[in-house]
């Protein structure tokens, strides 16, 4: 299988002399299209920057950054801006909505962005909301809906471009039980349909939904764990293996 994202020997410092963190260190990392990865590890062990410099938000110290055939570290900001738009789907903790806006259009932005035409990002964009259960409120707007329903609104948003990957930085931080398991139900539904998803999470209940577990301390990838539960589709129940990195 392909690879859609490839870190080679990646690091990230923040900070210069004594007040310099190293957020990654030599980080190696190869992840194929279509795969389902969780990424786990305590506070402060590089998820996050990893997720960043994934999706073009942040770049290395050093290393490459290879995602869907680019290298990021060669791209300039519009060049960065455009990659963003067209390959990769974020979604956040938060859900930054604009409040000003109605659910529809808070969806089409990204297609604006594109400079799609008006009646593109309106089918494209109901077309979304419709995968995440909310078509119906699409003339709502974000203070209307629960924090479950913005959530779904911020996922309808990060796919309404049909992007190859989904980023998701602590999805399901501010959900309680029942709206966590609807983000993951639409997050396996989106895996289904071909997209590769990778998410931060401090939750187990999320990580076990993923095909493969990235765990991570003080910016090293430790293992990677592949899921009972890809198995049991592949292999009918055997038990998953664990890959060092080191």
């Amino acid at each position: 299988m392909d690879n859609i994202v490839e870190l080679h020997e990646v690091s990230k410092r923040y900070g210069e002399g004594r007040a310099a963190i190293d957020a990654l260190k030599s980080v190696n990392l190869s992840i194929e299209k279509g795969d389902y990865c969780a990424v786990v590890g305590p506070s402060g062990s590089g998820k996050s920057t990893l997720l960043h410099i994934i999706g073009g938000l942040d770049i290395p110290t050093s290393g490459k950054c290879i995602v869907n055939d680019y290298d990021l570290g060669v791209l300039d900001d519009n060049a960065l801006s455009g990659f963003r738009n067209a390959f990769v789907g974020f979604v956040f903790q938060f859900f930054y909505l604009i409040d000003s806006m109605n659910i529809l259009d808070n969806v089409a932005l990204p297609l604006y962005y594109a400079k799609e035409p008006k009646d593109e990002r309106r089918e494209k964009a109901l077309e979304a909301l419709k995968t995440v259960g909310l078509a119906d409120r699409a003339y709502a707007f974000p203070n209307e809906l629960s924090g479950g329903e913005q959530q779904r609104v911020a996922i309808a948003r990060a796919i309404v471009n049909e992007p190859a990957l989904l980023l998701a930085d602590e999805p399901t931080g501010n959900l309680d039980s029942k709206n966590q398991d609807h983000i993951l139900d639409i997050f396996d539904s989106i895996h289904e349909k071909g997209t590769t998803l990778i998410v931060v999470t401090h939750n187990q209940i999320v990580a076990d939904r993923a095909c493969k577990v990235i765990q991570m301390l003080d910016g090293n990838i430790e293992s990677i764990i592949e899921n009972d539960r890809k198995r049991k589709v592949s292999d009918e129940g055997n038990l998953g293996s664990v890959v060092s990195t080191r």
